[in-house]
């Protein structure tokens, strides 16, 4: 009987123990349970769904798509990872592109990631408005509403919940860059083509030292003075032109009292736009001249409005920007 009473009590023992030990792993993955819970909490505003991925110049040319907070709608954005990015941080250049195109139109055109990759430079290329808002009106013409949104924040019914493409690029889609990629957040540059040019030196003259260096091509450099301007100012801001003011490039300049910001424009000489008065690129460097803001105007001979044109001079381009990000 006695030896039955041990063996009793050395299995409760070893009962007790395994309980015990049940209990501590219970609570181990209880608590892992728990952190992943807020992680995935903490992150759920800024889940990226991956749409392609390819590999480009030693490095990866990717598109990302997400639910943006300031557009109300699901945005996509390109962005190329240098083979630099697999190992450190890297300085990023947003490029806005113009009118009627998406994401696509520059990673698939420009011949950007050579360069990129050389320098060690990540690119972001989003779209250029929101899309499938369903605002009446929004695909009636090419030069406003879907693909043509300006980089402005609209005030005006039914544009202003959605259309507000100035605060995309300049806060959400970084903070989103700098959240999900080896971003370096202290080294932003910004380009664009027309009116993703007027986007760039706008969100540059907007917010001094934010960004290390700005570039164009063919931008629309006084929008309140052209037609593609007025239309899309008069649509998304309304009658008051000091609004208007405060997204056009020439004006801005003119108020410019931040650091020094070395500005690049490439300009085609055979532009169909510039002689038909849309860019006026004169009236930016007048300004500029007056601020003494350095800018390199180069005007270039047989030149058009084309990705021909961005294709010939991006390299350009690139090693201007890192010549600031990589400093």
């Amino acid at each position: 009987m006695r030896r039955l009473h041990e063996s009793r009590v050395l299995n409760m023992n070893r009962l007790t123990k395994l309980f015990d030990k049940s209990q501590i792993v219970l609570r181990n993955i209880n608590s892992e349970l728990k952190c992943h819970s807020l992680y995935i909490t903490v992150n759920s505003a800024m889940a990226l769904t991956q749409v392609s991925s390819n590999k480009c110049c030693d490095g990866y040319q990717k598109v990302f798509e997400h639910d943006s907070s300031e557009l109300k709608c699901k945005m996509k954005f390109a962005i190329y990872l240098p083979p630099k990015a697999e190992s450190s941080k890297c300085p990023v250049l947003y490029w806005l592109s113009g009118l009627t195109c998406t994401e696509q139109n520059f990673i698939t055109k420009a011949g950007s990631q050579q360069a990129a990759s050389e320098h060690g430079i990540i690119i972001v290329a989003p779209d250029t408005s929101p899309r499938g808002c369903n605002i009446e009106g929004e695909d009636e013409s090419w030069d406003f509403g879907t693909g043509a949104g300006f980089y402005v924040n609209a005030t005006q019914e039914p544009w202003k919940t959605n259309y507000r493409m100035y605060s995309y690029v300049t806060e959400e889609l970084p903070r989103l860059v700098n959240s999900n990629f080896p971003a370096d957040p202290e080294k932003m540059s910004i380009s664009g083509h027309s009116m993703g040019g007027h986007g760039a030196l706008i969100c540059a003259l907007k917010n001094p030292g934010k960004y290390k260096s700005v570039s164009a091509f063919a931008p629309i450099c006084n929008p309140i003075q052209c037609a593609w301007g007025q239309k899309a100012f008069s649509g998304y801001l309304g009658p008051d032109k000091s609004i208007w003011e405060s997204y056009d490039a020439t004006v801005l300049a003119e108020s410019y009292s931040g650091p020094e910001l070395d500005i690049l424009i490439d300009q085609g000489r055979d532009d169909q736009f510039l002689s038909a008065s849309q860019l006026l690129p004169d009236n930016l460097i007048a300004a500029c001249s007056k601020k003494k803001i350095p800018v390199v105007f180069r005007l270039q001979q047989g030149y058009d409005h084309s990705y021909y044109f961005i294709f010939s001079f991006i390299n350009d381009h690139i090693k201007h920007h890192a010549k600031y990000l990589n400093a």
